[in-house]
């Protein structure tokens, strides 16, 4: 599937998985709540200490995936027991991001994407808590990828670029 359509994966996801490899080169992978900014940059937030901070800050390279659809099914066709879903993957770099105003943007648009209806709170909860708060900027390297089943009303699978 396209970028764009692996984007629009992304941003359904309930989460996104950011995998990393620590210094044993062992890999270390995450459930977390991002929220994308743009075509090509994604933001988490996170205690300010912590493994994974300890990882991205000697190996700042990442995986991430997620899942937006997950439906276990009965093939229409054969009866075959199978997985109707939407995924996407992306490589990129991890930064901490240093400056107040990025950060305070950040947890803006984590907030808008996951509590919209608390932003009424959201200043006092930012100036209680931002110096004690980390925020990770993730930047794609390349475009990122998806990947789907998913069958028509009529029982035909729909295959790549068919998009009703």
């Amino acid at each position: 599937m396209s970028a764009e359509w692996a984007l629009e994966v992304f941003d359904r996801a309930p989460y996104i998985t950011v995998s990393m490899t620590d210094k044993e080169e062992m890999p270390y992978c995450l459930p977390l709540s991002l929220v994308r900014t743009d075509e090509k940059t994604f933001y988490f937030h996170c205690a300010q200490e912590g493994r994974k901070l300890d990882i991205l800050s000697k190996n700042p390279r990442v995986c991430l995936s997620a899942v937006s659809k997950c439906k276990p099914t009965v093939g229409p066709k054969d009866g075959s027991f199978t997985l109707e879903f939407k995924s996407a993957m992306a490589f990129g770099t991890a930064e901490i991001v240093e400056d107040d105003s990025e950060k305070i943007a950040a947890l803006r648009a984590i907030c808008e994407r996951f509590l919209p209806q608390h932003m009424d709170a959201f200043e006092t909860s930012v100036a209680r808590s931002l110096s004690r708060t980390a925020v990770v900027r993730i930047t794609l390297t390349e475009p990122p990828t998806g990947k789907r089943k998913q069958y028509d009303a009529n029982g035909q699978e729909m295959k790549w670029g068919r998009m009703e």
